[in-house]
């Protein structure tokens, strides 16, 4: 078969034929080249190991280091050029620390491998995006926090199903993020203490024979301990899943917001204001403040759920130990970490940004009949009805207030009475809103008083 013919069989996107299509897919340096600090990192107290334990002379050490901080050193300036016939970040840089320091850089490699070397710099990597979120996360609680301060007794409508439900107040909304949020971060936390474990000294599968120290590597590099299982070792990525698990939720939650947000903002509901940094406006609508930013936001999860998709997938049918298909476990997980630190980023700042309508949220929370649960407690506590025949008579009035068009403080007392011939004046002392938020107080209820307490508790937890 002649070039053109083979060219024509693997398809035209390739001029060189089956060697070019070959490089093309084994090669990871066009991804994998952001690992270069932590890869560097990693030779660097391997190197340090290997002296320490004699397997390398110390001059041949010291020469591995100065030549690794160069490297770094030129990447870091944008000075380094980039192979892909190296195919990885390990081998650029151990290639280009042979040019600059000879023979000794063939030692580096002594008593480790890619697979080792790979899991080791993969894992720091997700290690400081865990911290990244994290950090994220805290600023983001704190905007949290300065809304539910600012607004920790003014009442706007709580919703289920979209519909007015029962008052509550824009403090304790602000608060249910601040928890959704907090959890997140415990999640973070607790996956990174799961990875904080080094790998490297696994080699390729099996240990090696060369008498190293791996707890030494371990402590230079902020592991709790080396992996107790070579197998293992070199076979996991759960590390990687459970970030992008932790990420996922988190995006998660950053969409419901987004989505209030997107809700709130709109003529229709006029809840809260969007700054203009956060805003767009129409190319054919001069009166439209799109939220754009929140959108965006909103359509994040999209990306960072389909990236723990992808990983499951590719190692879901993989015997262990290391098979070539674990290249595939960067790209996306790069693509869900730079999106969501993006995303933790932009809600701080719109949360930071907002400005909330005190007044169309108390109009709001007073319509829908919302505090009818108000009424059906204040008939069994006053009244001694059971729950069910209170909801009914509850039912009655809000009938009609209806067929009115009022609302149920709206109702004479005669009129009630004819519902229901017990109730008394003290009935209006509990179908405010505001009355109705400060009868809350029970753990974790709305009333302001609740709220504050709550503030208080996040402020010292967060520091």
């Amino acid at each position: 078969m002649d070039k053109t013919a083979a060219n024509q069989m693997w398809g035209g996107r390739f001029s060189a034929g089956p060697d070019a299509i070959m490089e093309a897919i084994n090669a990871s340096i066009s991804f994998d080249k952001r690992l270069a600090p932590q890869d560097i990192a990693g030779s660097r107290a391997h190197a340090a190991m290997l002296a320490a334990t004699g397997i390398i002379t110390r001059e041949d050490a010291a020469e591995i280091d100065r030549g690794l901080q160069q490297v770094l050193a030129e990447i870091e300036a944008g000075a380094f050029t980039f192979s892909t016939a190296l195919e990885d970040i390990h081998m650029n840089v151990e290639n280009r620390l042979r040019e600059i320091i000879g023979a000794p850089a063939g030692r580096l490699h002594t008593a480790r491998s890619r697979n080792d070397q790979v899991a080791l710099d993969f894992r720091l990597w997700v290690r400081e995006q865990c911290d990244a979120a994290i950090a994220g996360l805290e600023a983001l609680m704190r905007a949290f926090l300065v809304q539910a301060e600012a607004g920790a007794d003014w009442v706007m409508p709580g919703f289920t199903h979209l519909q007015t439900a029962q008052p509550v107040t824009w403090g304790h909304h602000m608060l249910a993020y601040v928890e959704m949020f907090a959890r997140d971060k415990s999640r973070f936390q607790d996956a990174r203490a799961r990875m904080n474990e080094c790998p490297l000294g696994a080699a390729a599968l099996a240990g090696t024979s060369f008498p190293i120290d791996r707890h030494m590597v371990a402590s230079a590099l902020g592991f709790d301990r080396p992996t107790a299982n070579s197998l293992d070792t070199t076979a996991d990525r759960d590390f990687a899943l459970e970030f992008l698990s932790a990420a996922s939720i988190c995006a998660m939650h950053l969409s419901r917001f987004a989505e209030e947000l997107v809700i709130w903002s709109s003529a229709q509901f006029r809840f809260v204001r969007m700054s203009d940094r956060f805003s767009t406006g129409s190319s054919i609508m001069p009166q439209k403040r799109n939220p754009d930013a929140a959108e965006l936001l909103r359509a994040k999860l999209g990306r960072i759920l389909g990236a723990t998709v992808a990983l499951f997938t590719v190692m879901k049918g993989l015997p262990l130990t290391y098979s070539k298909d674990m290249q595939e476990d960067k790209e996306q997980v790069f693509d869900a970490a730079d999106n969501l630190l993006l995303g933790l980023a932009a809600m701080e700042g719109m949360v930071s940004d907002l400005t909330a309508n005190r007044v169309a949220l108390e109009a709001a929370a007073s319509s829908g009949f919302s505090t009818a649960t108000d009424l059906a407690d204040w008939l069994v506590r006053e009244l001694n009805l059971p729950f069910r025949d209170a909801h009914h008579v509850t039912g009655s009035l809000v009938k009609l207030a209806e067929d009115k068009g009022c609302d149920l403080p709206d109702l004479s007392l005669e009129e009630m009475q004819n519902v229901h011939g017990e109730i008394t004046q003290a009935v209006y002392s509990v179908l405010g809103v505001q009355n109705s938020v400060a009868s809350r107080t029970s753990y974790g209820g709305t009333a302001p008083a609740n709220v504050r307490a709550q503030i208080a508790r996040w402020k010292e937890v967060l520091g």
